[in-house]
């Protein structure tokens, strides 16, 4: 097997015969995992990780779950195991309270070390070779970030022309944009239900392992980050601003990235929606409507935040909370 995975045939090179395997290459992708109580579903999820090649990659998996980590359960934990016996590092650690998922990004984009960063959600699986056309993608364009948009492909036989007439391939390099609800743009987000993207795919001339960039109002599930550009756009430190129950928070970060370096989708996605309940059922607050996303980030952001409906939202913790238990588990 070529690439930065190792084949089964030298797992156990170290524990039989003493040899040590070569030292892995750094990883040029975090795989940012947030959870919580979907043990059946991360094992899914870390399936299709193992079944990735090149780039080199490190996963860190974030629980937040009621009862114990999901990646405890038997099923996820082997998928543990198999991406470490592949040379993989993978990184365990409980994360509570819940404040929310922006925070819970926050934490784990604070723990990333990498150029890139993947937010993979706990419910989507990955078709081999995702990862390696994403990585190709964000390093060709030079953007700030590219997504494999989710697919439920139990819409596989249900054609939805309608939905696709904002698809549009970026032509001549991937540019800023500035997106916003009702401006143009925003209407690309029905792109990403059902099986459009898969429906688009097989328009295009396309051979295995191509891609082909298009314009997106924002991509959910699977985005690929240039580290450093979606730290520059502040990542989403504006957890504070927002309460516990909200949704929207990576559409938030994503129009910031776009702003300043462009983003884009992928086509074909490779990304695959396992189709489970959601575990965010109150979606009232969308992070867009209350987040002032034309505020400065950095060094120039105010201390009391305003919102985008001109309500201050005083921010609870800045930076990490003193004692706040966010404790590793033993590999």
């Amino acid at each position: 097997m070529s690439g930065s995975r190792l084949w089964s045939g030298a797992w156990a090179a170290s524990a039989v015969l003493g040899e040590r395997t070569a030292t892995p290459a750094p990883p040029a992708v975090d795989v940012l995992v947030p959870t919580a109580d979907r043990p059946a579903e991360l094992a899914v999820t870390l399936a299709g990780l193992a079944a990735q090649d090149d780039p080199p990659f490190s996963v860190v998996i974030s629980d937040q779950s009621t009862g114990d980590p999901d990646w405890t359960a038997p099923a996820a934990q082997a998928m543990v195991r198999v991406l470490r016996a592949q040379g993989r590092a993978v990184s365990t650690h409980v994360h509570h309270p819940r404040r929310g998922l922006a925070e819970h990004r926050q934490s784990l984009l604070e723990r990333a070390t990498a150029p890139a960063v993947l937010f993979l959600d706990d419910d989507v699986w990955l078709e081999p070779g995702t990862l390696a056309r994403m990585h190709d993608a964000l390093e060709r364009l030079g953007c700030g970030f590219v997504g494999s948009a989710v697919q439920g492909l139990s819409y596989l036989d249900d054609v939805r022309p309608h939905e696709r007439v904002a698809f549009e391939l970026w032509e001549g390099g991937v540019q800023p944009e500035r997106i916003r609800r009702g401006a143009p743009g925003f209407e690309r987000w029905s792109l990403h239900n059902a099986a459009n993207l898969a429906h688009e795919a097989a328009t295009l001339d396309l051979e295995p392992g191509d891609w082909a960039a298009y314009r997106v109002a924002w991509v959910g599930g699977c985005a690929l980050y240039r580290r450093e550009a979606l730290l520059e756009a502040g990542g989403f430190a504006f957890w504070g601003e927002l309460p516990a129950e909200h949704a929207g928070e990576d559409v938030a970060a994503q129009w910031r990235v776009m702003e300043r370096r462009g983003g884009a989708g992928i086509v074909p996605s490779g990304a695959v929606h396992l189709e489970a309940p959601t575990t965010v059922p109150r979606r009232d607050v969308e992070a867009t409507d209350v987040v002032d996303l034309d505020r400065p980030v950095g060094p120039d952001r105010p201390d009391q935040p305003v919102g985008a409906d001109g309500v201050p939202r005083p921010v609870e913790v800045t930076g990490r909370p003193a004692g706040r238990p966010d404790r590793p588990t033993p590999r």
